[in-house]
């Protein structure tokens, strides 16, 4: 008898079936990897908009007139 059928007597329905983070949080460990991805890309996407609307208000208005920062 082969290691994965020992595997698969021993967790019955359980077997093939991905794990879960905590027993009673129905998120699989796969789901939360991809939403550690998708919000760091958010992260990133949202400091990379912050920079160019920095840099359009610092230097890029005033340098084209439209617009004069206070001093």
């Amino acid at each position: 008898m082969g290691e994965a059928k020992r595997r698969r007597e021993a967790l019955g329905e359980q077997y093939g079936q991905e794990a879960r983070i905590l027993p009673w949080v129905p998120i699989t460990k796969t789901q939360a990897n991809l939403f550690v991805e998708w919000t760091t890309r958010g992260a990133w996407l949202g400091i990379i908009l912050m920079v160019v609307g920095w840099v359009t208000i610092r230097f890029i208005g005033p340098a084209f007139g439209w617009w004069q920062l206070a001093d």
